[in-house]
C-alpha cells in the first residue's frame, strides 16, 4: 500500500472517530433528558434511537443506545425489540448474531414484570 493511500485511510479513520465523538456529545443530553423527565413521547424516543443506531459501532454511542432501549422497553417492548434486531443486523456479524439469538428464535415475548428487564438486559448485553 502506498504512503499516500495509508495517509488517506488514516485521515478517513480520524474523521470517522471525530464524527462518532460529536454524535455522542450531541446525543448524550438528549438521552439524559428523556430518562430524567421519564418521557413517554414515543416519537421523540424513536427518533433518538434511529439517530443513535447509525453510531453504534462506537462504544459510547452503543451504551447510550442500550440505556435508551432499556428505558423504552417498559413503554413499547415490541418496538424496542425491533430496535435491538436492527442493531444486530446492522452491527453484529452473522456469527455473533447466531450465537446470541438465532433469527428463527427471535420472538417478542413480554415476561412478567419481574423478569422483563432482566430478559431484555440479556438480549442487549452482547454487542
Amino acid at each position: 500500500m502506498s504512503k499516500d493511500r495509508q495517509t488517506a485511510i488514516a485521515e478517513l479513520a480520524a474523521s470517522i472517530h471525530t464524527i462518532n465523538q460529536q454524535a455522542v456529545r450531541e446525543y448524550t443530553p438528549l438521552v439524559e433528558e428523556i430518562l430524567r423527565s421519564r418521557s413517554q413521547d414515543k416519537s421523540r424516543i424513536e427518533h433518538t434511537l434511529d439517530g443513535l443506531l447509525d453510531f453504534c459501532g462506537h462504544e459510547p454511542a452503543l451504551q447510550l443506545f442500550r440505556r435508551l432501549c432499556r428505558y423504552y422497553w417498559d413503554i413499547d417492548s415490541a418496538t424496542t425489540a425491533s430496535y435491538v434486531e436492527a442493531y444486530r443486523t446492522t452491527w453484529d456479524s452473522e456469527e455473533e448474531t447466531e450465537n446470541v439469538l438465532p433469527k428463527q428464535q427471535f420472538r417478542v415475548h413480554v415476561p412478567c414484570d419481574m423478569h422483563k428487564k432482566q430478559r431484555f438486559s440479556s438480549m442487549t448485553s452482547a454487542g
